[in-house]
C-alpha cells in the first residue's frame, strides 16, 4: 500500500486500540489497558528541564550489544505475539527487548505516572498524536532512521521532530456484512449519499426475517461504557467524511473555540437519526460493546460502527466484511484510516537501543509476527505480507485509491468526547430531534472550549 501521511495532523489515534480490546489476560506489568485518551502520561509540568530531545544520529543498525530496551505494550490482546517479537528479536540481533504488557486494574495513565516518579520509564511507550506535547522535551527525534524511508505514516511534530513509529494501521467507517447486502440486493459501493442510505435501510428493513437480522445497524450510543465510540469515532466522521487526510478544516474550526459548521452538522444529525431509526432498540440504549460486536459477528446486524478491530480473524466470522462510508452528504466516499497510535522513544532512556528495536521492526521477521500472527496491518510500503484481518480487503482499496481522511478527531480539545457523547445518547433517547442535536452540539462544544 502506498500510505502518504506526513505530519501529526494527518493521522492521529484509535482510542479502541487501548479501550476495547483490552479484555484479555497478560503478563508484565499488572495494569489496565485503559482507553488511550485518558493515557495522557505526565503532564508538561512534570518534565525535568534537562530533558531534551535527543538528536538523531545516522540510522542504527540493529545488530550488536546496545543493552536491554524496555517497551510498555498497550495492545493486551497481543501479549504473546509481542513476546515472540522479542524472542525473534533477540534471536536475530542478540539485542535484548523486554515486553511489559498493560493489564489488571490499573489506568495506563497512572501506571505511566507512577514509572516516571519512580525513575522506572520503559525506554519505548505508547501515545497518542494529540499527546506529543505532553511529552514536550521528554521524546527522542528519530529522523533519518531507516525505517522512515519505509512508510509515509511516521508521526512528526514541528519542535520534536520524527517522534512517533508506526506499528499498525486501523480504519473505521460502517463496518458490514457483504453476504447479508448482497442477498438484500445492496450494492455497498452506491452507498455514497443520504438518499442511497434510505432505499438501503428501507429495503434491508424489510426483509430482515428472510436475512435473519435483528436490525440493520449495530449502533449503541450508551454514554458511560461506550461514549469513546460515540464521542470519538462516530463524532469524528463529522470532522473528516469525505476529506482528503490532509484536509482540517473542521477541526481547525473546531480548535477555533469550538466552533461547529451548522450545515454539515445538520446534516450529519440526519444520517444518525436514520441510524437510530434503524438501530436495535436495545443495543442502542444500553447495550455494551461485546454485545455489539458479538450481535455483528452472529450476522444480527447489518452495519456495525465500529473500525476493523472488531473483526480481527476470519474464523471471527462466516462472512465477508467490508467498509461504506458515513455519506451524510452527497458524494462522502472515505473511510478514516491511519495509524491507531506510535511508540515513542523516551529520550532518558536507551535511545540508541529503541532505534536498532524500530528498524528491526520495520523489517521481514517483524511484520511477518505482526501482520500473520498478531493480525495487524502493516504501515510500511515494502511489506510482503497481507493482513488476515477480515476488513483488509476493503481497507485497502481505500488506502490505495486515495479515499481516506485523517485520524482529526483525536486534535480535538481532550475530554470532549466525554461531553459529546451525552448528545448523542439523549438523541438517542428521543429526547433531541435534528435540530436540538445541533443546537445542544454547538452549545456543548462552545461551553466546553471556554473552560
Amino acid at each position: 500500500m502506498k500510505k502518504k501521511l506526513i505530519s501529526a495532523v494527518l493521522a492521529s489515534a484509535m482510542v479502541l486500540s487501548l479501550a476495547a480490546c483490552g479484555t484479555t489476560g497478560t503478563t508484565g506489568t499488572d495494569t489496565t489497558a485503559a482507553p488511550a485518551e485518558n493515557a495522557d502520561a505526565t503532564t508538561q509540568e512534570a518534565a525535568p528541564a534537562d530533558t531534551a530531545a535527543t538528536e538523531a544520529p545516522a540510522a542504527t543498525e540493529a545488530t550488536g550489544d546496545l543493552g536491554e530496551v524496555r517497551l510498555l505494550n498497550g495492545k493486551p490482546e497481543i501479549n504473546d505475539q509481542m513476546q515472540a517479537l522479542a524472542a525473534k528479536y533477540n534471536e536475530e540481533t542478540g539485542n535484548t527487548l523486554i515486553v511489559e504488557t498493560i493489564g489488571g486494574d490499573t489506568n495506563a495513565s497512572d501506571e505511566l505516572k507512577k514509572m516516571y516518579q519512580a525513575d522506572n520509564m520503559p525506554d519505548i511507550f505508547v501515545i497518542e498524536a494529540n499527546q506529543a506535547a505532553n511529552w514536550d522535551g521528554m521524546l527522542a527525534d528519530l529522523s533519518g532512521e531507516d525505517w522512515t524511508n519505509k512508510t509515509g505514516f511516521e508521526l512528526t511534530n514541528e519542535t520534536m521532530g520524527t517522534i512517533g513509529f508506526p506499528y499498525t494501521v486501523e480504519a473505521t467507517a460502517l463496518g458490514y456484512n457483504a453476504d447479508v447486502l448482497k442477498a438484500a440486493g445492496v450494492d455497498p459501493a452506491s452507498l455514497t449519499s443520504p438518499d442511497a442510505w434510505k432505499a438501503a435501510c428501507e429495503t434491508l428493513d424489510s426483509k430482515k426475517d428472510e436475512l435473519g437480522l435483528t436490525a440493520v445497524f449495530g449502533w449503541c450510543a450508551e454514554p458511560t461504557n461506550l461514549g469513546w465510540s460515540s464521542g470519538t469515532h462516530v463524532f469524528g466522521q463529522y470532522l473528516d467524511a469525505g476529506l482528503k487526510a490532509d484536509d482540517t478544516t473542521y477541526i481547525d474550526l473546531l480548535n477555533d473555540g469550538g466552533k461547529i459548521d451548522e450545515a454539515r452538522m445538520k446534516n450529519f444529525a440526519e444520517f444518525i437519526g436514520m441510524m437510530n431509526q434503524y438501530s436495535d432498540p436495545a443495543l442502542l440504549i444500553d447495550g455494551t460493546y461485546d454485545t455489539q460486536v458479538a450481535g455483528f459477528k452472529e450476522g444480527k446486524y447489518a452495519f456495525i460502527t465500529q473500525g476493523n478491530w472488531c473483526v480481527t480473524s476470519p474464523d471471527d466470522v462466516s462472512f465477508e466484511c467490508g467498509f461504506a462510508p458515513y455519506a451524510f452528504e452527497d458524494g462522502i466516499n472515505t473511510i478514516i484510516a491511519g495509524p491507531p497510535s506510535y511508540w515513542v522513544a523516551y529520550s532518558n532512556g536507551n535511545v540508541e537501543g529503541a532505534k536498532a528495536f524500530f528498524n528491526w521492526c520495520a523489517g521481514d521477521s517483524a511484520q511477518n509476527i505482526l501482520v500473520n500472527d498478531a493480525g495487524l496491518v502493516s504501515p510500511f510500503d515494502d511489506c510482503q505480507y497481507e493482513a488476515v484481518n477480515p476488513f483488509y480487503k476493503s481497507m485497502n482499496s481505500y488506502i490505495t485509491a486515495g479515499n481516506y481522511s485523517g485520524w482529526h478527531t483525536m486534535l480535538k480539545k481532550d475530554g470532549l468526547q466525554n461531553q459529546t457523547c451525552n448528545v448523542f445518547a439523549d438523541y438517542a433517547k428521543g429526547k433531541l430531534d435534528a435540530d436540538g442535536f445541533v443546537s445542544t452540539m454547538a452549545q456543548v462544544i462552545s461551553s466546553y472550549y471556554a473552560q
